[in-house]
């Protein structure tokens, strides 16, 4: 059928806004121009662990994590450890995507210094909640210091979670899903007396802001990884 000048118009117009629409989907681990320009650079190349090691190792496990078809994944029962940045990062951004099974368990700590024996930091607690009794330890949650609000978005287990970081100055802002669940200032009285009420109470400067490395914890429970990335920011 042949279309009239007018109609023809109307389908050229239509395929020409539609084209950067299409052109901005994006594969996972892979950053758009814009994300680029502002500074976001990543952790995980979707293949391999280059750029992550061992805590107090010089390269990965040589188990218990597997990288491929743009999924890092923390294999359960596999006998691994922890892993941290190479890098080490101040005042950052930091943002991924993570799934579990059920009734499973993980976390992103932050603010990890080989100057301690062990590989503590803050904590970004991934855990299924129906396992939770304390919002302490719940998802998005300082692991035992502040809880996240009791509304977060938190998808169902075995579905793409989107998480984030924020650290400026003292300032820390945990996100969940597009939402922020909780914020609080490294070092006040507040965060230092929940401290001493936990297992960390003994650690020094826990509580405190502290330049640090990454770090994805391994539990016995599997836990898959992606779209991990970060950018550096300033003091303010």
């Amino acid at each position: 059928m042949r279309m009239t000048a007018p109609v023809a118009a109307v389908c050229a117009l239509a395929l020409t806004l539609s084209a950067p629409l299409l052109s901005t989907v994006v594969e996972p681990n892979q950053l758009t121009a814009a994300e680029k320009k502002a500074g976001w650079k990543l952790l995980f190349d979707g293949q391999t662990l280059n750029g992550w090691r061992g805590f107090k190792n010089t390269g990965p496990p040589a188990q218990g994590w597997e990288a491929g078809n743009g999924v890092l994944t923390c294999v359960a029962r596999g006998k691994g450890g922890d892993i941290i940045t190479v890098d080490s990062f101040d005042n950052f951004e930091l943002s991924w995507e993570w799934k579990m099974p059920p009734r499973s368990n993980n976390g992103v700590k932050y603010f990890i210094t080989e100057e301690r024996d062990g590989a503590i930091g803050h904590e970004y607690q991934l855990i299924d909640d129906t396992l939770v009794k304390d919002p302490l330890s719940s998802t998005a949650s300082f692991y035992l210091v502040v809880a996240p609000k009791p509304d977060k978005k938190l998808k169902p287990s075995g579905e793409w979670n989107q998480s984030r970081i924020l650290v400026r100055g003292n300032h820390v802002e945990h996100w969940l899903n597009g939402e922020k669940a909780l914020e609080y200032e490294c070092g006040t009285d507040a965060i230092l007396d929940q401290v001493a009420k936990t297992k960390f109470k003994n650690t020094p400067g826990f509580g405190k802001k502290i330049r640090g490395h990454i770090l994805l914890t391994y539990h016995n429970d599997e836990c898959s990884f992606r779209n991990i990335k970060i950018r550096e920011l300033t003091a303010k």
